[in-house]
């Protein structure tokens, strides 16, 4: 792989088998392996690059030098040829009817193309705007990198509320409120062009109340931030984010079912299952997920709760794959991540306790502030020490740990006082020499 520098604080990072093969190479290409990064770049080369994962965390964004470019019902790809239909477009029929459609009006030395899922059931005459917007776009992109320097974008997609609606918007949708008029006027501007359909149930909404406050917006995200998702029947979910996976524990909580154990457990696991879908894609969480139901002594149990969670994820366009439960009970799943999760958009590390979650007790910071006080009092000749420690940690050496504090002048000979500091951390202290 290469490092590439695209402007941003991390370098990019761009592996080999991302990277279009120039025509007419040959030697390891015939095995169809991935050939040696240094066959392909070399160091200082400006080459042109499209972000397919954004950054995040300590990881810089993921490259391609394989190029696309997207609409309602397409992607346009110059460097490859042929057309695939999207696998969520099930019926076979209609997989046909939509390649005979685009194929029809497509000269194949020109590039490739995916039918997206929104392309489902729309005619001809729609394919072939879009596929003529398609090419307007490409030639823009091809004239404007003439003139750009390594560095600058070249082509970005639609802002966030035209891509919403690109991406979104479907036949069951009723209505798409807007309280921004100039965002407004661009969306009925972009869905009478592209989305006719859709321009009928746009609205400017102009009322008193904001619109995250009329929708319960904001409590909703607020609940997506939490560690603990309570469900209706008294049972609740734990959601455990790490750098390597996300885990997440059903238990009963106060559910009691009307029969049996086994029976709460079942209906339990059934809802946590749907609660577990729609928590996934509106946290964005994705990559390894561990999911822990509570075990269920029935196979038959086992895989209804199974079928729930892929009924429930049906919905999800994230592309995920769920396994059978395993030998500890536990079921194993990915789920495509191509950005940073709600938390790690919305949230930073807590400074108090730097993102680990919890604060060492006041008592284990006092015996820290002991050990401290006698290697100072070793290391250093001086006549007294002053410990500077939050207003907590010295209310508790003054009070119930005054008699350890005696015995500890006694033993290095030297006095000890203490000073409050209210700009100090729970878990920040200060040994003085005076």
């Amino acid at each position: 792989a290469a490092f590439v520098e695209i402007g941003l604080t991390r370098a990019a990072f761009l592996h080999a088998s991302d990277i279009s093969i120039p025509q007419g190479q040959t030697g390891d290409l015939q095995e169809k392996k991935v050939p040696a990064i240094t066959s392909l770049l070399r160091e200082g080369q400006e080459v042109l690059v499209q972000v397919i994962k954004d950054p995040m965390g300590t990881k810089g964004a993921r490259l391609t030098t394989q190029l696309s470019v997207s609409s309602r019902y397409l992607v346009y790809m110059p460097e490859i040829h042929g057309v695939g239909v999207s696998l969520k477009i099930e019926d076979e029929n209609e997989r046909d009817r939509l390649k005979e459609c685009l194929e029809s009006q497509l000269d194949f030395d020109n590039g490739g193309y995916i039918l997206r899922t929104a392309a489902e059931g729309v005619q001809e005459g729609e394919l072939l705007a879009d596929l003529q917007l398609l090419h307007r776009l490409w030639e823009k992109v091809k004239d404007r990198k003439m003139t750009v320097k390594a560095g600058e974008t070249l082509h970005e997609d639609l802002p966030l509320p035209l891509r919403s609606l690109r991406d979104l918007f479907s036949p069951d949708v009723e209505k798409i409120r807007i309280d921004s008029k100039e965002t407004f006027y661009k969306a009925i501007k972009f869905a009478e062009e592209f989305m006719p359909e859709c321009a009928s149930r746009l609205e400017h909404y102009k009322g008193a109340t904001p619109l995250f406050d009329l929708f319960n917006v904001e409590d909703e995200i607020q609940k997506a931030l939490e560690r603990k998702v309570l469900l209706k029947s008294g049972g609740y979910l734990i959601f455990d984010q790490t750098e390597a996976m996300t885990t997440v524990d059903v238990n009963t909580g106060g559910f009691v079912g009307h029969k049996n154990l086994e029976e709460t457990i079942f209906k339990t696991n059934l809802e946590a299952a749907q609660a577990i879908a729609r928590q996934l894609r509106v946290r964005n969480l994705g990559g390894i997920i561990i999911l822990d139901f509570i075990d269920m002594k029935e196979i038959e149990h086992r895989a209804q709760v199974i079928r729930t969670l892929e009924k429930a994820m049906l919905g999800d366009k994230a592309r995920h794959n769920i396994c059978e439960v395993s030998e500890l009970g536990l079921v194993e799943m990915t789920r495509k991540r191509t950005r940073e999760s709600l938390g790690h958009v919305l949230c930073e590390p807590c400074p108090a306790c730097d993102g680990k979650g919890y604060t060492k007790s006041i008592e284990t910071l006092c015996y820290e502030i002991f050990r401290e006080v006698l290697r100072e009092a070793k290391q250093y000749e001086n006549s007294r020490l002053m410990v500077l420690a939050s207003q907590d940690v010295i209310d508790r050496l003054n009070e119930d740990d005054s008699t350890y504090v005696a015995e500890l002048e006694q033993f290095i000979g030297k006095p000890i006082s203490f000073k409050a500091e209210h700009q100090y951390g729970p878990e920040q202290f200060n040994v003085v020499l005076m």
